[in-house]
């Protein structure tokens, strides 16, 4: 955290006011208030007022991101028989059975960004849970990773789908883009983001559901977005 204590954070900083900002205004200075020499992930942090300890209120889901990330996600299928040449065909970058399992667990191996599995093969991936669960990998029905459409699930997460899930201090954090994105490309990204995790809202949850959200960068202060909006629109 002690590179946030430099000249060049606290120049940019100083250029952000103490508000809440339309996401509109906000993209535009962030890009304003750049240092880095390297092309930055732009994210959003939401704060919900919801309790992760009860099933209830858990916030999870999948939004596709309108303009990529900027990225592509190296994904792993885990699938048997036919649904394997479907993952391969549909661009998957590593495909196997049990064989990538034990190397999960055998090597620690994670070069991977996202994981897809078929129903079947939920038994043997299931004993990878204490390795991918804490990294938010692994494969669920609720996200669409864990599916017989392979080649949808493939195509989804490479096109920029991108999983949210309430951490246990309530808050949710996910990427929408790089800096070099045009600002309207960034503002429709996090448009999507904000609006499907408002859009989730357990019915359990009560009072205050979005307490705040700030848009930033990978090395920027955070700005405080204005949800207003996004909630009136999620609500229609």
């Amino acid at each position: 955290m002690a590179r946030k204590s430099g000249k060049k954070y606290q120049s940019a900083a100083g250029q952000v006011e103490s508000r809440e900002y339309q996401l509109e205004e906000a993209v535009p200075l962030l890009k304003k208030i750049q240092y880095a020499k390297f092309d930055e992930t732009v994210e959003v942090h939401m704060r919900l007022g919801v309790d992760p300890k009860h099933a209830d209120q858990m916030v999870r889901g999948t939004v596709v991101m309108p303009n990529g990330l900027g990225k592509s996600k190296k994904v792993l299928v885990i699938a048997s028989g036919d649904k394997q040449k479907e993952a391969e065909e549909a661009g998957a970058d590593f495909v196997g059975g049990d064989d990538m399992v034990q190397k999960i667990q055998t090597q620690n191996w994670l070069d991977f960004d996202a994981v897809v599995a078929t129903p079947d093969m939920m038994r043997s991936v299931g004993r990878l849970g204490k390795i991918l669960g804490p990294r938010g990998l692994m494969p669920n029905p609720k996200t669409g990773t864990v599916t017989v459409d392979v080649a949808k699930a493939v195509k989804e997460v490479k096109a920029g789908k991108v999983e949210f899930r309430v951490d246990k201090t309530g808050i949710i954090h996910a990427p929408v883009g790089k800096l070099s994105f045009t600002p309207d490309k960034l503002v429709e990204n996090a448009s999507s983001l904000i609006t499907a995790v408002i859009k989730a809202k357990p019915a359990a949850a009560k009072g205050k559901y979005v307490k705040s959200a700030t848009l930033c960068s990978t090395m920027s202060p955070g700005l405080s977005i204005d949800v207003t909006a996004f909630a009136v629109k999620a609500a229609v």
